[in-house]
């Protein structure tokens, strides 16, 4: 009736239309059928609670209080005091406590063995870390840390400070870590601590800010010894993006790896970047110590004495690796590149892998989307060359002051001439919108990463011994087996020097395969945000 005066009252048609599906709606039966179960329940919920006895239930506690009423019947007149005592039972029931139900975390202060404890229950999942660590202080066993996202943290009831006497009735204090960890590992199903409060005074928690970074080492927790918790240790590889929620022990950060979170709700700890940098500072000396002959041998690549090849890059300028320096993580942020500006791309690897091969497929296939950047030289130009267009003639003078102002992403000298590719040539063709395609060798990384091209870096990866001699055979090329291990080795030392620059990696088994997958790796760039140093985008 309110809608049907509503309609009335309207001026337009599109409102009146309106309140015509309304009343549509309203007429259905399956709509009515839901109005008269919610008036139902409606009703239902608004009657007081706790309920009042009924007169039936009264009567057989009336007839427990007093014999008088044992032939009694609900209509006859009751004697008001135990009509009174009734009423008492049945309110002394309905108002009694619920017991302790173990639905979900518990905690209560008393006195035990006379000492003031706090008395905390909890669910445990069978095979699921509690996501709490201990520490001994003398024979007391002492929580440590609380792990984010596990049980102990979720229930608030654990603290750091906290010192454990008892789990489930077995006596704690005296035990190894060890000893505890061990204990804890066969419970599950609700456990019962008998705790110590801590003394400190904690401030109110401060809610971190999470921190992503890019790890450039590997680190497998079952290996390291100083672990607080290898159940707790987080496993990564190199070039794994980790969530760091958590730097309150500066030793041992909490995270989680990207694409793990919803799986793993449980942080990991993983080594701090500090107390990682002292250990393989340590790991470094006690090395060269025992070979001292060999000193630096774990960030330097063998020396190679073979002839030179066309183009010899300065590498004591461009060099991309501080032998002091000692990796860790590198801290990242989303990037999604603008339409109008894309990211050059670097195809990296040891020579005979197939980068040159595939950079000049996407040249020629698509001619209109990639391009080469015009490299600069100091001779003299051909009739048929034209600068700008196949290079940037210059003099040597003026080629030595942009290599000495850091211009060149990598140069060299050929047959009496130099050359080399320049930022600001690189930076020319992505102005026009396409992608720009370079063949770089890892030295040329440092330079190219510093400026503001933000590059995207494709490590190109030898296959298998046998595989790669096929592809080069099909190439009409006949190495021998010292010239396939050497490209392989090469491979190796340029992933283990240089990997943590990289952001993909193809291996070459198959032309056509590798170029479809380089492809796939190109077009993400515009659909997809990626990781990026976050330096570079400050």
């Amino acid at each position: 009736m309110s809608l049907k005066q509503v309609q009335h009252c309207l001026s337009d048609g599109q409102s009146q239309e309106d309140v015509e599906l309304v009343l549509q709606l309203v007429q259905k039966t399956d709509f009515q059928k839901a109005f008269n179960i919610h008036n139902a329940v409606a009703q239902h919920m608004n009657r007081p609670s706790p309920p009042f006895p009924h007169t039936d239930r009264a009567q057989g506690l009336a007839h427990e209080v007093s014999p008088d009423l044992e032939s009694a019947n609900p209509m006859s007149p009751v004697p008001p005091q135990a009509v009174l005592l009734a009423h008492d039972c049945v309110a002394e029931q309905e108002m009694q406590l619920e017991p302790l139900t173990l639905d979900g975390p518990y905690e209560a202060l008393t006195q035990w063995g006379g000492e003031t404890v706090k008395i905390v229950r909890m669910e445990k999942a069978r095979d699921i870390p509690l996501g709490a660590t201990v520490r001994n202080d003398m024979d007391s066993v002492v929580i440590s840390r609380i792990v984010k996202g596990g049980a102990a943290e979720r229930s608030g009831l654990l603290h750091e400070g906290d010192e454990v006497l008892e789990i489930n009735g077995v006596e704690i204090r005296g035990k190894d870590v060890n000893e505890v960890f061990d204990i804890l590992a066969e419970m599950h199903g609700t456990l019962t601590f008998i705790l110590i409060p801590s003394s400190q005074n904690k401030p109110p928690p401060i809610k971190e800010t999470v921190v992503h970074v890019k790890a450039h080492f590997d680190y497998d927790p079952s290996d390291d010894p100083y672990v607080p918790c290898r159940e707790l240790g987080l496993c990564f590889q190199k070039g794994d993006i980790l969530h760091i929620i958590s730097q309150d022990d500066p030793n041992w950060w909490q995270a989680y790896r990207d694409g793990d979170e919803d799986n793993q709700p449980l942080a990991g700890l993983v080594p701090g970047k500090s107390f990682q940098q002292q250990r393989e500072a340590m790991k470094q000396t006690i090395e060269e110590d025992k070979e001292p002959e060999k000193s630096g041998k774990l960030w330097c690549a063998k020396k190679n004495k073979k002839k030179r090849k066309k183009l010899l890059y300065n590498v004591k300028q461009n060099d991309d690796y501080d032998s002091e320096e000692i990796l860790t993580y590198e801290e990242m942020a989303l990037y999604h590149q603008p339409a109008n500006r894309k990211r050059p791309i670097a195809l990296i690897g040891p020579p005979n892998c197939g980068q040159n091969d595939l950079r000049q497929r996407l040249l020629s296939s698509q001619p209109d989307r990639f391009g080469g950047a015009v490299p600069h030289t100091t001779r003299n130009r051909r009739d048929v060359e034209v600068s700008g267009r196949d290079y940037h003639f210059v003099s040597r003078q003026a080629f030595d002051m942009d290599a000495t102002a850091g211009k060149f992403i990598e140069s060299g000298e050929f047959e009496k001439n130099l050359y080399g590719t320049s930022t600001d040539s690189v930076r020319q063709l992505i102005n026009t919108g396409k992608i720009c395609l370079l063949c770089l060798h890892t030295q040329s990384l440092k330079t190219l990463r510093s400026s503001d091209l933000k590059p995207y870096i494709i490590f190109i990866a030898p296959p298998s011994q046998e595989r790669l001699r096929a592809l080069l055979t099909k190439e009409s090329k006949n190495p021998k087996p010292e010239e396939l291990r050497d490209i392989i080795e090469k491979a190796r030392e340029m992933e283990q020097n240089f990997g943590h620059l990289f952001d993909a990696a193809i291996v070459n088994t198959d032309q056509d395969k590798a170029y479809q997958e380089l492809l796939r790796l190109i077009n993400k760039l515009d659909t997809e945000p990626q990781w990026v140093p976050s330096s570079w985008l400050r």
